[in-house]
């Protein structure tokens, strides 16, 4: 974990493709079953014209990048300050993208701080944006 706490470092990327299956049963799991996530013909009078992947379910690759990343420490001691800039439609894939921005010694810990982002891997949209800080010691 040493390497990942230099400003300047990348995390490792991951990737998820948005299709209807992953997004039925997201809305199994965590009992959001807005109909702009499932319901092609509710979801194209929306201002999104069409269905897309619920926020968190993006936001979520985030924290699976930062658990790939930082393991235990992340999922104890992790914090994001996220926010919202764009959707994932069906057919999408979305990528996590990360780089360590800062690292300071505070209160006998090391914290390290990460920008951190979604985007749509076609377009390089960002999704997603924002800040994770973990505490390593």
């Amino acid at each position: 974990m040493g390497g990942m706490s230099e400003a300047g470092t990348s995390l490792p990327e991951l990737a998820l493709e948005i299709t209807q299956e992953r997004l039925n049963a997201y809305c199994a799991a965590s009992g959001d079953h807005n109909p702009l996530h499932w319901d092609a013909d509710f979801a194209a009078d929306t201002q999104f014209g069409g269905v897309i992947a619920h926020g968190m379910l993006t936001l979520a690759l985030v924290s699976r990048m930062m658990a790939a990343a930082y393991g235990l420490a992340w999922l104890e001691s992790g914090s994001l300050r996220t926010r919202f800039k764009g959707a994932a439609y069906l057919g999408d894939r979305v990528v996590s993208r990360g780089q360590v921005t800062k690292q300071e010694d505070k209160d006998g810990h090391r914290l390290v701080t990460c920008a951190v982002a979604v985007v749509n891997g076609k377009t390089e949209e960002e999704l997603v944006t924002g800040t994770a800080t973990v505490r390593l010691t």
